[in-house]
């Protein structure tokens, strides 16, 4: 004999087990949880949702000794070692340990979206994610790292920001061997090697490695957006990153250190180019010339040596220069500014070139060394000089202070006509008086 329901036909075997169906019906929840109140509308839900607060855990799993309150959980947790992924998904063929996991992937074929922000009306695939979401507006950071004291809405933030102190970089290329402290970074860069730019852009149709990439593009070129703005500078930007990249000059953060010399950077790239200096490695090489540079700055720079061009232009003498720290440089010239002071006589410079020649006064410093006799001096210049004593043309310039090699010195006086302390260019002949007066100055603390 069956029971049947009356209302959706479902059949029972006995009628226990239709009067207990019929609170899905009638909404009836009889079983109340004494500590939180929370009602159920059936005894067994009542005990096992009991457990949350007694922390009771019976379901033990007998490979790893993991415990759990609910035999469903544990079931779950065994397709981990076993590897079994019995729920499969129709449309793509994706496989899923638990059934919850499979019914939120089919949102991404759906495009559903059932969790609802009620304060910004945006909406999300997952509750874990409108979760996370909800503390952009209440300012909830519950996750703290406890070496720096930063905190994260998230626990998976703060996992991935406490490898930049262990300096754990777990995901390796199989390709190149690089290693990354983040998946997704590693998919990204996977995507170097595989050509693969899977996302396009719909005005241009430009592709990108990265979607991030992509809306950083449309912001910037196509809608002109940038609705990240910095609450202690006003200064708008077109992504989330470049925000948070910008912060560090207000905070003073500097999280990227160095492990040869331990010197820290506030941008990824900054190290870059910095570790360059220990592998010595120069990637920016010139066609023309075969000159190599260590940064895309002085690439860039150089090749407007071969060009000619000379884009910034003084607006009070009408002088033209190829770089714009070369015109900084050379306004101060209009303006008086002296912005390098030497701490121990007070006396200020127009160029951080300068003062290093005039401190060199102070220590006896003499960091250029004759390759041919030994010699040191304390100028580039009385180095020259003192070459012509051995009638030789080489051009190699050893700066024993800090193991730096001065190469090209004069050869980027010849070629670029230009002065090594304030970056004027000029004639080759007329750059010899031009020494003279610096080196006057030095001696009047001008």
């Amino acid at each position: 004999m069956s029971f049947e329901c009356k209302q959706c036909k479902k059949t029972f075997e006995k009628a226990d087990y239709l009067r207990k169906h019929g609170r899905v019906h009638t909404g009836g929840k009889p079983y109340q949880c004494k500590q939180c109140g929370k009602c159920f509308n059936r005894a067994a839900h009542l005990r096992r949702h009991e457990r949350v607060h007694t922390g009771e855990k019976p379901y033990r799993c007998k490979q790893c000794g993991r415990c759990f309150s609910h035999t469903a959980s544990l079931k779950a947790h065994k397709r981990i070692h076993t590897g079994e992924k019995p729920y499969r998904c129709i449309q793509c063929g994706k496989c899923f340990r638990q059934s919850g996991g499979l019914k939120i992937h089919e949102r991404v074929h759906t495009g559903e979206k059932p969790h609802e922000c009620k304060k910004c009306g945006k909406c999300f695939s997952r509750s874990g994610g409108l979760r996370l979401h909800e503390r952009v507006h209440t300012g909830e950071k519950p996750y703290e790292c406890k070496k720096c004291g930063k905190c994260f809405s998230c626990s998976g933030s703060l996992t991935i920001h406490e490898r930049v102190h262990t300096r754990e970089k777990p995901y390796e290329c199989k390709q190149c061997g690089k290693c990354f402290n983040q998946r997704g970074i590693l998919r990204i860069h996977e995507r170097v090697h595989t050509g693969e730019k899977p996302y396009e852009c719909s005005q241009c149709n430009k592709r990108f490695r990265a979607s991030g990439s992509l809306r950083e593009h449309e912001r910037s070129v196509h809608s002109g957006k940038k609705p990240y703005d910095c609450k202690q500078c006003g200064k708008c930007f077109s992504s989330a990153r470049v925000l948070k990249t910008h912060d560090r000059v207000h905070s003073g953060e500097k999280p990227y250190e160095c492990e040869h010399c331990g010197k820290c950077f506030r941008f990824l790239a900054s190290i870059r180019e910095h570790k360059r200096v220990h592998t010595g490695e120069k990637p920016y090489e010139c066609e023309q010339c075969g000159k190599c540079f260590g940064r895309s700055e002085g690439f860039w720079s150089h090749q407007k040596v071969h060009s000619g061009e000379k884009p910034y232009e003084c607006t009070q003498c009408g002088k033209c220069f190829s770089q714009a720290g070369k015109l900084k440089r050379h306004k101060r010239i209009h303006t008086g500014e002296k912005p390098y002071k030497c701490k121990p006589c007070g006396k200020c410079f127009r160029h951080s070139n300068t003062l290093k020649v005039h401190e060199r006064l102070n220590t006896g410093e003499k960091p250029y060394e004759c390759q041919q006799c030994g010699k040191c001096f304390s100028q580039v210049g009385s180095l020259r000089k003192h070459e012509r004593v051995h009638h030789s043309r080489k051009r190699s310039y050893k700066n024993t202070g800090s193991n730096r090699r001065m190469e090209g010195v004069p050869s980027a006086i010849v070629e670029e006509q230009s002065c090594w302390i304030c970056q004027e260019e000029m004639s080759s002949e007329a750059l010899v008086q031009h020494y003279k007066d610096h080196m006057r100055r030095v001696g009047d603390g001008s």
